[in-house]
């Protein structure tokens, strides 16, 4: 095979002659490091990686290409490490796709070879279909037109074309609009940690999502943990390539036989969520006002002018050369000039002996920080307005009143994301993660835990009782779930909903039940705990015995198909805490009636497991399903 260059390499220094030595010799080798086609679960392609002699210091491709460079001779060394990975790949007998790491710039100097080129692919038995040219960025384009010439040249005899490292590198997204590339691979940077970071999550679901519109497939690369394997398959990342899928080597590995293992496990991850804190925290910049500020050396009348002129305006910042000093509110210069003979006397003077120290805030700050400082300060100190400024100098005014509208609006939607009690999530998380499941037909159970007797509690006991008792409860469902497979998300009061996937998740429930009874010694007085209960009035003022709380727990084992959304889901759960309610004590219900169709109606019971009374003894031993 005759594709690389006879350009001779320069020999000005010891590396540049002893890659020229090995590059004569055809020294150098290729490992192949496979693609895995998550929807196949097999290995659909492999990426040629080309490596020196093991023990010289020109091994590794870093080492080999700075050589090339010092010695100008990089496209060669390219073109070279091309050839010899589709050599060695025909010689395997290969079934797979081969990706083939290029340079722009070699891709233009090989633009004239491209006939000899498909010629000597077909003569090795590799189609040019099966070759994937990956595009490595070494150098600006200025030339698109040019660059989509060349590539249309190389698909032209079936050759197809990737985009390496997005998002480091070739992060403009220009380049991926004007070379439309078949394959574009997410960099390493945002695979490691996105099972626990919600930032690189949202990015990799954004490129998902521009590579749809562009009719590209993502690979992402540096895959290496079973977490990171299992966010990328929910998210839709069609392929994966990294340490955790398969290491590169001489001979190319294929999966044969069964599918991978991270295909065969159809698990629905639970993503990564941002935190309160972090949800759609707005910047206080949002709140910014340009408003023209004066000097120092400005005199009260032409302040007292500037709020006559513009009615809407209450407040005149005081800078001098970009520095904030003070604020002027319409209201105190008034007040002022409103005493006999103020006008007259002050009328000329700077407006500096009238102005307020200012309240600054950076415009990175936080709605919510800017909001806790401003809490902070004393009635006096608090102005309607403050300034907003860009390390230290003025940029302009915000007013209280806006920032009140804000935090006040973020708490409202706070609400719906994560209860304030638990930090759990709340009821839009809750439905999200139903509704994930049912889409991608994978069966889970899903429980409704609710405190039976709580209201007797809470009224007997306090609501600062009441609340660490929920949140104990809170507590003992967030430890007994599975990391990642399983979901606890607080509704409201004393009522939880739990997504599991687990195998185990009936044992894992029946442990929250034995470990909420045992706890009760530090929620009730040993007098109460002993009777199992205690008298309180209702509302006649009549004595009432009230059990003691008990923790009842109601799942209904939702089947593929089942159901068509989650609010099918919560009728059914709210049927079986139902039942679980009716039986007196700490009780787990497991609804196992079939359900069928997207109404979620349920056949004939096939039977229906529920927990017995517990004793009313002092041990409060939990009693499980049999």
């Amino acid at each position: 095979m005759n594709i690389h260059s006879d350009g001779a390499v320069a020999d000005a220094n010891p590396q540049g002659r002893a890659l020229r030595q090995l590059m004569e010799k055809r020294g150098l080798y290729a490992v192949y490091q496979p693609i895995l086609d998550l929807r196949q679960g097999r290995h659909f392609a492999c990426e040629a990686l080309i490596r020196g002699p093991e023990d010289s210091a020109l091994h590794t491709p870093a080492a080999l290409f700075a050589a090339a460079a010092a010695a100008q001779c990089t496209h060669e060394l390219e073109w070279l490490a091309v050839e010899t990975a589709i050599l060695q790949f025909a010689e395997q007998r290969c079934a797979l796709r081969l990706f083939v790491n290029m340079s722009i710039g070699c891709l233009h100097a090989s633009r004239q070879r491209l006939v000899a080129i498909r010629q000597d692919l077909l003569r090795l038995g590799v189609p040019p279909s099966r070759i994937v040219i990956e595009l490595t960025e070494n150098q600006s384009v200025t030339d698109f037109s040019d660059l989509q010439e060349t590539l249309q040249d190389f698909r032209h005899i079936g050759i197809q074309i990737a985009m390496d490292d997005m998002g480091e590198g070739f992060s403009n997204l220009r380049m991926w609009s004007e070379v439309r590339p078949e394959f574009v691979k997410i960099d390493r940077h945002f695979v490691s940690g996105i099972d626990s970071d919600p930032l690189k999550l949202h990015f990799v679901r954004a490129m998902h999502e521009i590579a749809d519109a562009c009719g590209s497939a993502l690979i992402a690369e540096g895959v290496e943990t079973k977490e990171q394997l299992e966010v990328l398959r929910d998210l839709g990342i069609p392929y994966l390539q990294g340490f955790g899928i398969a290491r590169p080597h001489r001979v190319i590995a294929a999966t044969q036989g069964n599918a991978h293992p991270v295909a065969a496990n159809d698990n629905i991850l639970v993503l990564p969520s941002r935190s309160l804190a972090e949800r759609r925290m707005p910047r206080i910049d949002q709140l910014l006002h340009e408003v023209m500020p004066v000097s120092p050396d400005t005199d009260n009348d032409a302040v007292y002018s500037i709020f006559a002129h513009q009615p809407a305006l209450n407040t005149v910042p005081v800078v001098a050369n970009g520095t904030p000093l003070g604020m002027i509110t319409r209201s105190s210069l008034i007040d002022r000039f409103a005493r006999p003979f103020r006008r007259e006397l002050y009328g000329k003077r700077s407006c500096s002996i009238v102005m307020e120290p200012p309240q600054l805030f950076d415009e990175g700050q936080s709605v919510q920080e800017v909001a806790q400082q401003i809490g902070s300060l004393r009635g006096t100190e608090v102005c309607d307005s403050f300034i907003i400024t860009r390390q230290g100098r003025y940029r302009g005014i915000g007013f209280l009143r806006e920032l009140m509208a804000i935090i006040t609006d973020m708490q409202i939607r706070a609400a719906r994301y994560a209860n304030p009690l638990t930090q759990l999530p709340g009821n839009v998380p809750i439905n999200e993660q139903m509704d994930r499941l049912i889409e991608a037909k994978h069966g889970f159970v899903a429980a409704y835990c609710d405190l039976d007797h709580f209201k007797p509690y809470n009224d007997a006991y306090g609501y600062r009782r009441g609340d660490r008792m929920i949140q104990q409860v809170g507590t003992l469902l967030a430890e007994a779930v599975a990391d990642h497979r399983d979901f606890v998300g607080h509704v409201g009061g004393d009522d939880f909903i739990v997504l599991m996937q687990s195998s185990d998740w009936e044992a894992r429930l029946r442990r929250v039940i034995g470990e909420f009874d045992a706890a009760l010694a530090q929620h009730m007085t040993a007098e109460h705990l002993r009777a199992g209960g205690y008298f309180g009035e209702d509302r006649r003022g009549h004595a009432v015995f009230h059990p003691a709380p008990a923790l009842s727990i109601g799942c209904v084992m939702v089947q593929p198909g089942a159901f068509a959304a989650h609010y099918d889901v919560s009728a059914a759960l709210s049927e079986a805490k139902k039942e679980a309610k009716r039986i007196p004590g700490s009780v787990l219900f497991i609804e196992r009636r079939q359900y069928h169709g997207n109404a979620g109606a349920a056949t004939a019971p096939l039977e229906v497991l529920a927990v017995a009374p517990a004793p009313t003894s002092a041990a409060r031993l939990p009693c499980w399903a049999m």
